[in-house]
């Protein structure tokens, strides 16, 4: 998991005071209430072959995120079909395109 920096650290500790107010109104909060609702629904079972580096990469992915890689995969495709998932810049090198790993043991030789 990411370290906390320390304007993180701030607006944590003025949470935990109760210094924070919330600016939202009764119903946005409503409507992010069901939004989250919709979203927790899991009613479908999907089953999906990946290539062992891919999956390996996943979960390396998520234990950095510190969520579990099935839950990482769920949001992913969330994300992608609700048009929310970026794309990469056009400026990326293809050497840094690499799968995590395969670019971990390519700068160990």
């Amino acid at each position: 998991m990411p370290k906390i920096d320390e304007y993180e650290l701030e607006v944590l500790s003025a949470f935990e005071k109760g210094q924070l107010k919330s600016v939202a109104t009764k119903a946005e909060l409503a409507k992010f209430k069901a939004a989250a609702r919709a979203t927790a629904i899991k009613d479908r079972r999907v089953n999906i072959r990946l290539s062992s580096g891919d999956l390996s990469d996943i979960q390396v992915k998520a234990l950095e995120e510190g969520m579990p890689y099935q839950t990482l995969i769920a949001s992913v495709l969330h994300k992608y079909v609700t048009g929310r998932l970026a794309e990469r810049p056009d400026h990326v090198t293809s050497a840094t395109r690499k799968p995590a790993a395969k670019r971990r043991a390519a700068s160990s030789r």
